[in-house]
């Protein structure tokens, strides 16, 4: 077996995709973890971005299903949580609109997040070794304290926290272990980036959304392609079984090797 076949079926990612179908099994298996879970209902994170946004979709309907189906309320909560201010905040107010989301609250992070970095910045120096804290590391700080406010919502409200992990962010490693990473259930897991924009399209994602380049938004004008130098097309493709420039093939299975660490539970011994 080639690494590309052990990656897609450690991934789970199919060559094509019904999308009706795809949409039905999600919607179904978040319906069941909340029964079975007994839980009131499901928090998703809008970031204005494509995968946040496809996850909110799959997330209101079952909610309202289950409402339906049982007589009790079942509720998706849609969290805003900008750093200070968010340039692209309308989207995911528009996300929100469109799904007719009744549960929404924002929670800015900029303080905790500024507030943190600067402790760090103190143990710097308390080592004798003065710095500012990276931009990277910043982002990390951002991407967890996101994860902080969002479970302690999630526990007083007896919500599950949904992440929007897909196949392309795992074979990148493109999340920051138990801060992004760290959800209770992931429903886009076995979808490729090309795949969630199917879905996204199917679902009603507003057009604006649809257009722009996908970011992890962790600092002004980054976005995951630039990043890691890899396009989501020959992500997807290799995703889907397909030839890729054999250059970019190589590059693309290094940074899932290099990675790996992301993608393993914490060893033990």
């Amino acid at each position: 077996m080639s690494l590309q076949q052990e990656i897609i079926a450690r991934l789970g990612v199919k060559p094509e995709i019904d999308v009706d179908a795809e949409i039905r099994r999600r919607v179904d298996f978040l319906k069941r973890y909340v029964l079975e879970s007994k839980t009131t209902g499901l928090l998703i994170a809008i970031s204005g971005g494509i995968d946040s946004a496809v996850a909110t979709g799959l997330c209101k309907m079952a909610t309202d299903e289950l409402s339906k189906e049982t007589g009790r309320e079942y509720i998706t909560l849609g969290v805003f949580q900008p750093y200070g201010e968010q340039v692209d905040i309308a989207d995911s107010y528009s996300v929100a609109e469109a799904f007719n989301l009744t549960h929404k609250v924002e929670t800015n992070i900029e303080q905790a997040v500024d507030e943190i970095a600067l402790e760090t910045e103190y143990a710097f120096k308390s080592l004798g070794m003065p710095r500012h804290v990276s931009r990277g590391g910043k982002g990390n700080i951002k991407a967890r304290t996101r994860m902080v406010i969002q479970y302690a919502l999630a526990y007083d409200l007896n919500l599950l926290v949904v992440g929007t992990d897909h196949a392309s962010e795992a074979i990148t490693g493109f999340f920051t272990k138990y801060g992004d990473g760290a959800v209770d259930i992931t429903p886009l897991s076995s979808l490729n980036k090309r795949q969630v924009r199917m879905l996204a399209e199917r679902l009603g994602v507003p057009k604006p959304i649809l257009e722009k380049a996908p970011t992890a938004g962790l600092w002004e004008g980054q976005t995951d392609e630039g990043e890691l130098g890899i396009s989501y097309e020959d992500n997807s493709d290799y995703l889907e079984g397909k030839e890729i420039d054999p250059a970019v093939k190589e590059k693309l299975e290094k940074q899932y090797l290099k990675t790996e660490h992301k993608r393993a539970p914490i060893p033990g011994i």
